[in-house]
C-alpha cells in the first residue's frame, strides 16, 4: 500500500482528501504545517507528498527545498490556486513533479499521483537515471518563424563541440532545445544528463557536480559519483545555471577549461569528456554587469547563443502545441477528444501563457480529464483563465466603457510586465514603476498578483 503525505492548513480540505484517497487504496498522513510535514518526512517513509502552496509557517517553494534535502527522491506535487500559476512553475523547476489547482478535481489527482509514480518506477530501474534521455521525449516543430530559427540553430551547432547558451523564460522548453542539440550531435549515444541548478543549495551543489569522496562532510557516508562523472563522453545540461554560487561557478569555469574535476574532499584530478549546455531565464550578460556571474566563465560558455521565445511572440504556434498535447493527454489518459471548439481556440490565441509550453501542456491536459464529449470546451479550462482572457478582450475591443476598469486593468498589466522584466525583485520593480514597495504589495494584494 503506497503512503501519501497531504501538508494542508485546511483540516477539511485534508479529511475530504483523506477520505478519498483511503477509498482509492492509499495510507493517507495528513500535516497541517510546513514544521509537522519535514519531521513526518524525517521520521517516516512516504511514496509521494501532496503540498498546498500557501502554509501557515511557510510558503510551498521553501517547503520543497527543505523537502528536497531530506529525500531527494519523493515526489511532490504542489497543489496551489490558478493565480499561484508562476509560483507552481516554478516549483517544478526546483523539483516538484506536477502541480494541480485547486479546487482538487480527483480524476486529475489521481493522474498526476499515477504519473509519478510511473516516473519513480523507471527511475529506480537498473541502468536508468532521472538524468537520462526520456524515451517518451519529443520535439514539437512549430509552424512560425521564430520555430524554424530556433530549429536551424539546432542543426547548425550540434555537430559541432561547441558550449551552448539557451536563454528563455520558465516553460520555454529550454530543455527540449538542448537534448535536441545533443540528440543530433556525436554524442548522441552518449548519457545527457541534466541538472537543475535552481534546486541545488550552495551545499550540495559541489557535490552534485563533481562528486564526493566518503568522509568529506557530515553525511557523506559513501563516495559519490558527480554529474560531471556520470555525463562522460555525452553532454551536460545545467538548467538556471545563474543560481549557482560564485565559489561553484570559479570550479565550472576550471572543469571546462582543463577538462578535469576533483571531488569534494578527494586529492586527484579526474579527466572528464562533457559538452557543457546551459540555460538561463535571465540575461547573463547583464548578470556579469551585475557581478552575480563571473565573466570569463560566461565567455567560457557563450560560444552560441540561442533564444528561446516566450510562448506570446509565436501565436502561429499556439495551435500545432495545444493539437501536440491534445494528442499527448489522450494516450496518458484513455481517452479520444478529438478537437478544440471555436471559443476554447480563439482563447488559447488571445491568453498570455504567463507559464508558457509548459503551462500549456498542463492546461490541455486538465481539460482533456473533464471533457465529457470528443471536444474541449471552455468549461475545461481554469475559470480564472477565462476570465482573464474575457477581461483583456472586452478591453481592447472596446466591449467596456468603464474607465475605472479600463484603468484598474492596465495598471495591473503594467505592475506584471515590469515584475517579469525584473523576474520579480519587488525591489527594482518598485522604483522602475516609481511607488515605494508598501504602495506596490498593496497593488499586488489589490489585483492578486502572485510571485
Amino acid at each position: 500500500m503506497k503512503r501519501v503525505l497531504v501538508i494542508d492548513d485546511d483540516p477539511t480540505f485534508c479529511t475530504m482528501l483523506r477520505t478519498f484517497l483511503t477509498n482509492k487504496g492509499y495510507s493517507v498522513r495528513e500535516a497541517f504545517s510546513a514544521a509537522e510535514s519535514l519531521k513526518a518526512v524525517r521520521d517516516e517513509q512516504f511514496d509521494i507528498a501532496l503540498c498546498d502552496f500557501r502554509l501557515p509557517d511557510k510558503d510551498g517553494l521553501e517547503l520543497l527545498k527543505d523537502i528536497r534535502l531530506i529525500r531527494p527522491k519523493l515526489p511532490v506535487i504542489i497543489m496551489t490556486r490558478y493565480a499561484d500559476i508562476r509560483v507552481a512553475i516554478r516549483a517544478i523547476k526546483m523539483g516538484a513533479y506536477e502541480y494541480v489547482t485547486k479546487p482538487i478535481n480527483p480524476d486529475e489527482i489521481l493522474a498526476a499521483m499515477k504519473g509519478a509514480f510511473e516516473k519513480a518506477a523507471e527511475e529506480t530501474e537498473p541502468g536508468n537515471s532521472q538524468m537520462m534521455p526520456k524515451a517518451n521525449f519529443h520535439y514539437i516543430s512549430g509552424a512560425s518563424q521564430t520555430a524554424s530559427k530556433v530549429e536551424r540553430y539546432i542543426d547548425l551547432v550540434a555537430p559541432t563541440s561547441m558550449s551552448v547558451i539557451i536563454q528563455g523564460e520558465s516553460g520555454t522548453g529550454k530543455e527540449y532545445v538542448a537534448r535536441m542539440i545533443h540528440q543530433k550531435s556525436k554524442r548522441s549515444d552518449k548519457p545527457f544528463m541534466a541538472v537543475d541548478c535552481g534546486a541545488l543549495s550552495k551545499e550540495l551543489a559541489g557535490s552534485e557536480l563533481f562528486g564526493h569522496v566518503k568522509g568529506s562532510f557530515t553525511d557523506a557516508v559513501n563516495e559519490k559519483q558527480g554529474q560531471f562523472e556520470l555525463a562522460n563522453g555525452g553532454t551536460l545540461f545545467l538548467d538556471e545555471i545563474g543560481n549557482l554560487s560564485y565559489e561553484i561557478q570559479l570550479k565550472l569555469l576550471r572543469a571546462t577549461q582543463e577538462r578535469r574535476i576533483r571531488k569534494i574532499g578527494g586529492n586527484k584530478d579526474i579527466p572528464v569528456d562533457v559538452r557543457i549546455i546551459v540555460a538561463s531565464n535571465e540575461d547573463l550578460s547583464e548578470a556579469v554587469k551585475k557581478g552575480v556571474f563571473r565573466e570569463d566563465l560566461y565567455h567560457r560558455l557563450n560560444e552560441f547563443k540561442i533564444e528561446a521565445p516566450p510562448l506570446r511572440e509565436r501565436p502561429d504556434d499556439i495551435k500545432v502545441f495545444a493539437t501536440h498535447f491534445l494528442e499527448l493527454a489522450n494516450g496518458e489518459l484513455n481517452k479520444s477528444v478529438k478537437s478544440f471548439s471555436p471559443d476554447v481556440l480563439e482563447l488559447l490565441h488571445s491568453y498570455s501563457w504567463p507559464g508558457n509550453i509548459r503551462e500549456m501542456k498542463n492546461v490541455i491536459k486538465r481539460a482533456v480529464l473533464l471533457a465529457s464529449d470528443n471536444q474541449i470546451t471552455t468549461d475545461g479550462l481554469p475559470v480564472e483563465m477565462v476570465s482573464a482572457t474575457h477581461g483583456y478582450t472586452n478591453i481592447i475591443s472596446g466591449a467596456t466603457t468603464d474607465l475605472k476598469v479600463i484603468a484598474e486593468q492596465n495598471e495591473r498589466s503594467v505592475i506584471v510586465s515590469t515584475l517579469e522584466k525584473v523576474h520579480y525583485n519587488k525591489s527594482k520593480a518598485a522604483r522602475l514603476l516609481n511607488i515605494d514597495r508598501k504602495t506596490l504589495y498593496n497593488k499586488l494584494k489589490q489585483y492578486g498578483i502572485e510571485g
